[in-house]
């Protein structure tokens, strides 16, 4: 995997057989606009798909723009390499969790994108000394689970949460990616903040 030095403030672009991974610009409104419109794509998410390119132009700004030079913050469009234009996107939050998050246009699933931008991101964040990677799918939602699996990632356990702004119960299930050789580390952040959560097995 090759990387490229990103803008001052934003992380570095990263290179893999398929793709380029880079930081979202103010060009990328109409690709946000297909991305995060489509209600099958953002079936699983937790917030409602944007509806105009007002909703997008705010959303672009509200959740990559602000997110330009936040520490250990990864925020990528995920473009092709034949031209560079976003079809999905791959974050890792700022947060505890260090939350690995992705999406894609539907016309895209089945390709093995997302593990292939999932697996590039996750070495980055390695490299860039980041102890562990979590990421959390909707129970109903088990393709997201094989691509965590196919990044390397691990079931560890399931909770319910109440999921906003959507504002419905969501079983999810947590995998967790260790980056240090702490095999035995397990985030609970998530298992102590719910009242109903349990390990399903076979898993």
């Amino acid at each position: 995997m090759e990387k490229k030095t990103g803008a001052p403030g934003n992380p570095p672009a990263l290179l893999t057989p398929r793709l380029i991974l880079r930081s979202f610009t103010e060009d990328d409104l109409e690709a946000v606009y297909a991305i995060f419109s489509d209600e099958e794509t953002n079936r699983f998410l937790p917030w409602f798909p944007v509806k105009s390119m007002e909703e997008a132009r705010r959303f672009y700004r509200e959740r990559y723009a602000a997110a330009s030079g936040r520490e250990q913050a990864y925020a990528y469009a995920v473009c092709l390499r034949e031209d560079n234009r976003p079809i999905g996107y791959v974050n890792v939050s700022p947060g505890e969790a260090h939350d690995l998050g992705y999406g894609l246009r539907r016309e895209f699933w089945g390709r093995g994108i997302a593990a292939e931008a999932g697996q590039a991101v996750a070495s980055q964040a390695q490299r860039d000394g980041l102890p562990f990677l979590t990421a959390t799918h909707d129970r109903n939602n088990p393709a997201s689970g094989g691509v965590m699996r196919r990044i390397g990632m691990r079931y560890q356990y399931s909770y319910e949460e109440q999921w906003q702004p959507k504002n419905i119960p969501v079983t999810f299930r947590m995998y967790q990616l260790n980056l240090d050789g702490c095999a035995d580390r397990v985030y609970r952040g998530y298992w102590e903040a719910s009242a109903v959560r349990f390990v399903e097995a076979g898993l």
